[in-house]
Formats: structure tokens, C-alpha cells, sequence
């Protein structure tokens, strides 16, 4: 599993661009991640340059090492004018819909499985939506 993680408001508080307080448990959570051996961590900021250096060092200087940064694979380089997509299965970041849940429940929800659960399926539609065939959906008759 490839697990692409935010750093400004994710690992850290929002502070850009210094480097902000660390969130708790934040750190501890990626590097015991990080200890299985089906899971592969890329850092995913929009930092660049001394910025993203920065970032790099701190988590580095705490003891977490990302396969990659901002790329899919360390020897990916990026070309010029084209955006960064990454090929991850979970994105951790702090502008998800709902905010970012505390660690521990991140943990518990990555080893459980349970964020592969749509979230479509936990809710029952206050409405249904008229069925309509093709040439009504295209030409409104």
C-alpha cells in the first residue's frame, strides 16, 4: 500500500513557511507505518526547494524517511510545467473532507481496513433520483 502524506498541517501545525510544532503522535505513527513491510510512505507537500528540504531534514532529524518526495519513486523526476500526480492508494492530508482525524485513529483505520469503505454505502438517500431513459437524460424531453 503507498500512503501519500501532507506535511504542513499533517505532520506539523500550519505555519508556512517555517516549520511549525510537530502534531502529536504524528511522527511515531508514520515511522511504526513505516515498519510494515507492505506499506510505502512518499511525502506529498507543496514545498519546493529550501522549503521542502527543510521539511525533509526535520522528519529525517526524527528518525522518518520517505521512500520518496513528491514523486511516486526516488529516480522520478518531474518535467518542466507538468503537475505532480502521484499513484498513492490513501492520501493522509489535513484538507480532506472532515479534517485530519487524530493519529491514533488514522493508525487504527489504515491496519483495520476501514478506510477502504466508501462512504456512499454507510447512508441511506433521503431522495431517489427519477430514472430516465438516455434520450430524456440528453434532451431534457
Amino acid at each position: 500500500m503507498i500512503i501519500a502524506v501532507d506535511f504542513d498541517g499533517t505532520i506539523v501545525t500550519h505555519e508556512y513557511p517555517k516549520i511549525g510544532r510537530e502534531i502529536p503522535f504524528a511522527i511515531d505513527t508514520l515511522k511504526r507505518l513505516q515498519q510494515e513491510p507492505q506499506i510505502q510512505l512518499l511525502l506529498w507537500t507543496v514545498r519546493e526547494g529550501k522549503d521542502l528540504e527543510e521539511a525533509v531534514e526535520y522528519c529525517r532529524s526524527k528518525g522518518l524517511e520517505f521512500y520518496a518526495v513528491n514523486n511516486n519513486y526516488p529516480e522520478e523526476t518531474s518535467k518542466d510545467g507538468q503537475p505532480r500526480k502521484l499513484k498513492a492508494d490513501l492520501f493522509i492530508d489535513d484538507r480532506n473532507l472532515g479534517g485530519l482525524p487524530d493519529w491514533g485513529v488514522i493508525y487504527r483505520m489504515i491496519m483495520n481496513g476501514t478506510h477502504l469503505q466508501p462512504i456512499s454505502t454507510n447512508y441511506e438517500p433521503e431522495y431517489e433520483l427519477p430514472k430516465k431513459g438516455i434520450f430524456s437524460s440528453l434532451f431534457g424531453k
